[in-house]
């Protein structure tokens, strides 16, 4: 089969299409002939090693010191299930489905083989295999960082990025679990927030936020713009500061945060839970979530999505449609 990989760390140059083996599935996995795959910022971060300040020499020891351990990124796919291994209950072949295999990654690629009890869901009915395809990375991060910020009816969100890949599907949940939200974003983008269902937008161009005043019970960061001495000024007694894409200054506020007051930091890795892939696909049934795609590419187009990606620029979701010989 044909897959996009990389050798060495660097810019979208690096991205290169080789024949690889093609994978067989085993007893308790499924074989998916992926349809379409997205390039996020965390294949950015992967491929460049441009993580948040003091984390670089963590990024090593997890993807490779020297060079990429996995060679071929992606984290997100939809596509049609081709072959399954004999304990395989939950699926058949024919199946149209969508996954998420976090960070081992693997999706930039014709296959993918996936355990039946990991994050592995039915398409939804309402959504093609690139809407399907683009849910996984921000919603399953926003259900992380929601669920440890114990959210509740009522509470006032602040979300920081909110047009991005994670900050659109982080309003749209928020919404969900009965939050008051304001969504921050550009000018060019408070349309797009208003829309998915922001009850107020703040254009961080001509204002800041952390001098709004306002009293919020979480704020979101999505982006890495906001400190907790920043945050915090914004932040009611027992606030919560969501961290989504924390440096070292944030992880050690994990610790002294509650120290100092009654506010708290949240960050780390979002866990990755297979329950997580099953209520995104129902929410989006449902229409409380609803995929924002910015760009589409074709395969043959994997380095100019990377390099589009490292931009920052972009909005909701880029997706790659998934060409097989025929």
């Amino acid at each position: 089969m044909q897959a996009y990989v990389y050798r060495r760390y660097g810019g979208p140059d690096v991205v290169e299409l080789a024949d690889v083996p093609k994978p067989v599935p085993r007893a308790n996995e499924v074989l998916v002939r992926i349809k379409a795959t997205t390039v996020t910022s965390g294949d950015w971060r992967v491929r460049t090693l441009c993580v948040p300040k003091g984390l670089v020499l963590v990024a090593r020891l997890a993807f490779g010191i020297t060079r990429p351990r996995q060679p071929i990124m992606g984290s997100e796919l939809a596509g049609t299930i081709e072959a399954i291994g004999k304990d395989v209950t939950r699926f058949r072949v024919g199946d149209d489905v969508f996954g998420f295999p976090g960070g081992a990654m693997g999706c930039h690629a014709q296959y993918r083989a996936m355990a039946e009890d990991g994050g592995l869901a039915r398409k939804p009915a309402n959504l093609s295999f690139e809407e399907s395809a683009s849910l996984s990375f921000g919603g399953s991060t926003s259900l992380h960082f929601l669920r440890k910020a114990d959210i509740k009816a009522g509470d006032k969100v602040l979300v920081v990025g909110a047009s991005g890949g994670v900050g659109s599907a982080m309003v749209q949940l928020a919404k969900h679990f009965g939050a008051e939200v304001t969504g921050v974003a550009s000018t060019a983008n408070l349309a797009l927030v208003a829309s998915l269902g922001a009850d107020r937008v703040i254009d961080y161009t001509r204002q800041d936020f952390a001098s709004q005043g306002g009293s919020y019970d979480i704020v979101v960061d999505t982006v890495g713009a906001t400190s907790f001495a920043r945050g915090k000024n914004v932040l009611r007694d027992g606030g919560r500061l969501l961290a989504v894409a924390a440096g070292m200054p944030e992880m050690l506020a994990v610790l002294w945060a509650p120290l100092t007051g009654s506010r708290r930091v949240i960050a780390g890795p979002a866990e990755e839970r297979p329950a997580d892939v099953r209520q995104l696909a129902e929410l989006a049934e449902s229409g409380a979530l609803k995929p924002v795609i910015d760009r589409r590419y074709r395969f043959a187009q994997m380095a100019d999505a990377h390099a589009y990606v490292e931009t920052g620029r972009k909005r909701g979701s880029v997706v790659v449609s998934v060409e097989h010989p025929r």
